[in-house]
């Protein structure tokens, strides 16, 4: 076995998740093409006296059932989920589609009704309730989605999945330290000019412990606080659909115009519920290897020089009283390539065209973090 795969084991089950002697672990992999590392996860699992458990999941049998479901169904798929669920410890979640787009001819009503009545509150039970973490897998469908080959990709992918987070974790500190002390964020760029209030929310700093790749530090705004403008430079994929150039006008926190290559279908994620035009995130990508954005967005987020901003559910540990069943990471990148911008914080200039520019966030710059 690739010993790349087994050290991205050991990171998952003994950093991410710190698992102990007698802790159930559910493995859960949707697509076919991660065995090795679904194989490498059980083993360290069982070293660390822990108790493996693993389920498979397709999205094109995902398909089939969204087709004619309802809302009963989907219901009971849930209690059934959330019934083993609540027997874990910890999560890990694979994902290895085979094809990202598979869900994209599904009616968006069936989809609103999946993730309302489903997905959405399974996903919710595990952050609150397991210690977990999400991945994806390099297999062809990312390699296209990268536009390289699937060797490149997996060179690129784990430089980037098994870089020294530990290094990481600590250059955050100061970043988490100075959100903790600022009111007023204003970011300016292309298409952008928005101002918002993070005053009183936590900071949080993601160092490979709930997502890999991971390289992010967030929070959320007020809710009330968003106002003006912001163009999203980067493709969007939601309910297997591929948004570009999103842009949101925003008024007294709310999303009150919305457009993009798909303006209707937008606006109907966007009605999903009374939370889903308001933002439940605000985060900074700091990972030195993703510089560019290949459509996924667990890869995306973390682009160094980006931002994302999310409309829908806070999490609880950076509350802003904002609830929904959408979650939804839109990625906006300052650096030169794609348009440079400009971050302030309380008037002062904290970023511009993607680097930190004041001496206590420089260590957070990629030639200094690998």
């Amino acid at each position: 076995m690739d010993s790349r795969i087994k050290k991205m084991a050991s990171i998952i089950v003994n950093y991410s998740c710190k698992i102990k002697k007698g802790e159930k672990v559910l493995i859960e992999c949707i697509g076919t093409s991660a065995l090795d590392l679904v194989k490498a996860l059980i083993e360290e699992i069982y070293k660390a006296k822990g108790i493996p458990f693993v389920i498979y999941g397709i999205n094109s049998i995902t398909r089939e059932i969204l087709k004619e479901c309802n809302a009963d169904q989907l219901k009971a798929m849930a209690d059934y989920d959330l019934y083993r669920m609540k027997e874990m410890n910890a999560y890990i979640g694979i994902r290895a589609h085979d094809n990202v787009n598979e869900l994209s001819d599904i009616d968006s009503e069936k989809m609103k009704m999946f993730s309302s009545n489903y997905s959405w509150p399974v996903a919710e039970y595990r952050i609150k309730n397991t210690k977990w973490v999400v991945l994806r897998w390099p297999n062809n469908s990312m390699a296209q989605l990268a536009n390289t080959s699937l060797e490149s990709f997996e060179n690129f992918y784990f430089d980037v999945c098994n870089l020294n987070y530990k290094k990481m974790s600590k250059a955050m500190d100061a970043l988490v330290n100075l959100m903790q002390k600022t009111d007023i964020v204003r970011l300016k760029g292309i298409g952008t000019d928005l101002t918002f209030s993070i005053k009183g929310i936590p900071a949080i700093k993601c160092a490979g412990e709930m997502n890999i790749p991971d390289g992010e530090v967030f929070t959320a705004p007020v809710k009330n606080s968003v106002n003006g403008k912001i163009t999203f430079n980067t493709p969007a994929i939601y309910q297997g659909f591929t948004f570009e150039n999103i842009c949101f006008e925003f008024k007294d926190g709310k999303i009150i115009n919305a457009t993009s290559n798909n303006t209707e279908r937008l606006n109907k994620i966007l009605d999903t519920d009374e939370g889903s035009r308001y933002i439940g995130e605000f985060s900074f990508g700091v990972n030195p290897y993703i510089t560019k954005p290949m459509k996924d967005g667990l890869f995306d987020e973390k682009i160094s020089g980006s931002i994302h901003f999310t409309p829908g559910s806070c999490y609880d540990e950076a509350p802003n009283d904002n609830h929904s069943s959408i979650h939804w990471d839109l990625v906006y990148i300052q650096t030169p390539e794609y348009g440079g911008g400009e971050i302030y914080f309380d008037g002062k200039l904290i970023r511009k065209d993607g680097k930190f520019v004041i001496d206590e966030l420089l260590q957070l710059n990629p030639e200094n973090l690998k």
